[in-house]
């Protein structure tokens, strides 16, 4: 499915490829030791060497490190320049990782790509991880982050338009930090958004729900710990703060779609979709089959079709096509 945008070709070679993956994937999953069997400070360690689902991250020495102030105290950054702007663009990209995992840093080579292939330079933000850092830390630091790079940022790097993007957790953030900038400050400012494998309900959608604890990541028993973590059952997880699927949706900025049909949170993507059309959002949609979880992130042609096209969007929406 893909609205107000040209049908997605696949190859079937791609296809065959994306299945034969999704199938090692699995088998490697199964092999590993139960995530929740440790603290989350160890699980992360344990990513940083490799020991889990995802590559060991590459990391750029093209990536400019900054720090700026936040309510809950400093927030690094991590920017890619592009090679030439003419639009004066930047793109702020919110990392996954349930709330609990993940870094600014772990996706360097796909960010680093993006600033090239768009002409816009990207920056993202290492806000704070649960449960270290429960809700509202993270939100609180997309939110400040935005608003440094519309402010100080842009006066420094003399940006003068704005992109929003996420995987995951991080588009749910990329969502909420749209919608915190409209209601608390006033401000529409941003051009495009690019929503990725987005997890916009918390208490879980039907395919979340129903997923169960087979077949790739994340499980919904991933899902109800990482809501465990983060909201400390302190709060309720359809708060329109939490789960932006609740949230009003007006005024938002283009956005595009972008979910696999092997991903537990494909309801998220379409519920949201339904949602922002209902609201008179410029929404596109782009569902992958067999696609899983972040796809992105992996070396398949799937995800070489996926970044091309998210990449395509941004310079169509910036006017650099």
């Amino acid at each position: 499915m893909a609205e107000n945008f040209a049908p997605v070709s696949i190859s079937q070679e791609a296809l065959a490829e994306a299945k034969a993956f999704n199938k090692e994937m699995t088998e490697q999953l199964r092999a590993l030791p139960d995530p929740w069997s440790f603290p989350p400070s160890v699980t992360r360690d344990r990513r940083l060497e490799g020991l889990g689902a995802f590559p060991i991250p590459t990391y750029s020495e093209n990536a400019e490190e900054l720090e700026i102030e936040g309510p809950n105290g400093p927030i690094p950054l991590r920017l890619f320049k592009a090679d030439d702007n003419p639009t004066k663009g930047v793109i702020i990209h919110f990392h996954g990782g349930g709330f609990v995992f993940g870094s600014a840093s772990f996706q360097d080579p796909y960010l680093e790509g993006m600033a090239k292939n768009t002409g816009l330079d990207v920056i993202s933000v290492e806000y704070r991880l649960a449960p270290e850092h429960p809700f509202p830390q993270g939100p609180d630091d997309c939110e400040a982050a935005c608003h440094w790079v519309l402010n100080e940022g842009s006066s420094q790097y003399g940006w003068s338009d704005f992109a929003l993007t996420g995987e995951s957790a991080g588009a749910c953030l990329a969502l909420t930090s749209a919608i915190r900038l409209r209601d608390k400050h006033g401000m529409i400012p941003f051009k495009a958004m690019v929503l990725t494998a987005g997890w916009y309900d918390l208490g879980l959608t039907p395919s979340a729900r129903l997923w169960g604890e087979g077949l790739l990541f994340p499980t919904t028993r991933d899902l109800q710990m990482y809501v465990r973590h983060y909201l400390l059952g302190e709060e309720h997880p359809e708060a329109p703060d939490i789960s932006p699927l609740y949230a009003r949706l007006e005024g938002l900025p283009p956005t595009l779609l972008s979910v696999g049909t092997a991903d537990p949170l494909q309801d998220d993507t379409y519920f949201l979709a339904s949602r922002l059309k209902s609201a008179e959002v410029d929404t596109s949609v782009e569902v992958y089959p067999h696609g899983c979880h972040v796809f992105q992130s992996f070396d398949i042609a799937l995800a070489k079709l996926s970044t091309q096209r998210i990449d395509s969007f941004f310079r169509t929406k910036f006017g650099s096509t």
